[in-house]
């Protein structure tokens, strides 16, 4: 399902190239996820890995392969996040979103407890380029387990953007 992975039985994500999304303006039309969500505590997911498991089960099932391994969260409350994977068909009993318009992504490196710090800076670089955030999403491009093997925890911070 995921292609591209290293030959490394420890590792179940595959690399992360920074410079794909750094910084970057991206005009997404009609752009097709599936959508599901993950409890959280306090902003700290719960049962992530088994949802994950469940959508990565249902993509099987009918055959289907990730477009690319971008996977979305949005923090809606301290005690829910949604989770948004792209697709190009129908996958039966999940609920579907597309996404258009102007996106700006930009890469952070480091510990989670920095997110807030992120998206300050986040916030003030859209600021200076007059634009204002309509959504927020942050793709965590590894878990956990690989973040330490690769010895790098990169999150990708990317917004909905308007003009301010």
């Amino acid at each position: 399902m995921m292609n591209n992975l290293p030959d490394n039985k420890t590792i179940c994500c595959p690399p992360f190239n920074p410079e794909s999304w750094q910084d970057k303006d991206l005009i997404w039309e009609n752009k097709r996820f599936v959508k599901t969500h993950v409890r959280t505590l306090f902003f700290i997911p719960l049962n992530f890995g088994g949802v994950m498991r469940m959508l990565m089960k249902k993509f099987q099932d009918v055959g289907q392969e990730l477009p690319d391994i971008l996977c979305l969260s949005e923090h809606v409350s301290k005690w829910k996040m949604n989770i948004y994977l792209p697709v190009n068909n129908e996958i039966p009993g999940l609920e579907e979103e597309t996404f258009s318009g102007n996106f700006y992504s930009r890469v952070y490196e480091g510990n989670f407890k920095d997110t807030k710090k992120w998206c300050i800076d986040f916030e003030e670089i859209l600021k200076n380029k007059n634009l204002k955030i309509v959504n927020l999403y942050m793709w965590y491009t590894t878990c956990p387990k690989c973040a330490k093997e690769y010895g790098k925890n990169y999150v990708v911070l990317i917004a909905k953007v308007e003009k301010a």
